[in-house]
C-alpha cells in the first residue's frame, strides 16, 4: 500500500473513531507498527491529527470526511460513451415501481438522465443523484442523511449508515474504484465502504457497475466478492486475465 493511501485511510479511520492505536492500525493496513508510527508522525505535523501515546486522536472539532483527488464534478466531466452504455444497461432491469439504491459515482449517476420518466422510489445518499431527479414527477427521493463531503457530493458516517439499515429496496447500483482479478470489489474511500456495504445488505438484488478499464482500475479497501452481486453490468465481456474467479464461484455478465 503507497504512503498516500495509507495516510488517507488512517485520517479516514481518526475522523470516524475519535481515536486509534498503532496496533490496530497495524493490523487494518498490513504494515509493521514502525510504519504506522512514522505515518502518525507525518499527518501529525500536517495537523490531520493529535499525536498521543500509543496512537492519534482527532484534531479538536475536526469531522470532515476526506476529500478525493478528484471532485465528482471532475470525474463527471469526462463520462464516458461506455458509462452512458452501462447505466442504460443497468436502467433496463429496474421496473416500474420498485425501490432502488443509487451509490455515488459517475457511472451510476449517468442513470440518472434515463430515470427522469419513471415511477420509482429513489434511496440515495449521493446529492447529484438528488439534483438530477428531484423534479422527476415519478420518482419519490429518500435521502440518506449524514456528513457530507463537499468534493464529492456525496453523505457518509454513522447517520448516513443507521438510516440506510432502516430501509430495504428492490435494487442497489454500486460503483467501485477497481475489481482484482480474484473478483474482489475495491474502492479507495474509507468513508464510503461502509455505506457500500450496506447497501447490499438492504437489497434483494445488486449491481455492480464497472466498465472495463475498472478491471484491475485501482482501489486497496475490499467491500466484497464480485459474487456478493446479482451481476457485473460492463462495457466489455471481461478477459480470463482480468477476472478470474475461483473454482465454484460465477456471477452473471450483462452487456449493452
Amino acid at each position: 500500500m503507497l504512503s498516500e493511501e495509507r495516510h488517507q485511510a488512517i485520517t479516514a479511520a481518526v475522523h470516524r473513531r475519535g481515536a486509534v492505536t498503532v496496533g490496530a492500525l497495524s493490523q487494518e493496513l498490513g504494515v509493521s507498527a514502525a510504519t504506522v508510527r512514522r505515518d502518525l508522525e507525518v499527518l501529525a505535523e500536517q495537523g490531520a491529527l493529535r499525536r498521543v501515546r500509543g496512537g492519534a486522536t482527532a484534531v479538536r472539532g475536526s469531522v470532515r470526511p476526506e476529500a478525493d483527488p478528484r471532485s465528482f464534478a471532475d470525474v463527471a466531466s469526462t463520462a464516458t460513451a461506455a458509462k452512458r452504455a452501462i447505466a442504460a444497461r443497468a436502467c433496463a432491469q429496474i421496473r416500474d415501481g420498485e425501490v432502488i439504491a443509487l451509490d455515488i459515482g459517475t457511472t451510476v449517476a449517468a442513470m440518472c438522465p434515463l430515470l427522469t420518466g419513471r415511477s420509482l422510489t429513489v434511496v440515495t445518499a449521493s446529492l447529484a443523484v438528488v439534483r438530477a431527479l428531484a423534479a422527476a414527477p415519478g420518482i419519490d427521493i429518500v435521502v440518506l442523511g449524514g456528513l457530507l463531503r463537499p468534493n464529492y457530493d456525496s453523505l457518509v458516517g454513522t447517520l448516513t449508515e443507521s438510516a440506510l439499515a432502516q430501509v430495504r429496496v428492490d435494487r442497489a447500483f454500486l460503483g467501485t474504484a477497481g475489481i482484482r482479478a480474484d473478483g474482489t470489489v475495491l474502492d479507495s474511500t474509507p468513508s464510503e465502504v461502509p455505506i457500500k456495504r450496506g447497501l447490499l445488505e438492504v437489497a434483494t438484488s445488486s449491481y455492480l457497475l464497472a466498465d472495463h478499464e475498472k478491471l484491475p482500475g485501482s482501489g486497496f479497501l475490499e467491500i466484497a466478492p464480485l459474487t456478493r452481486f446479482t451481476a457485473l453490468i460492463t462495457d466489455r465481456s471481461p478477459r480470463p486475465v482480468d477476472l478470474a474467479l475461483p473454482d465454484g464461484e460465477d456471477v452473471e455478465v450483462l452487456l449493452p
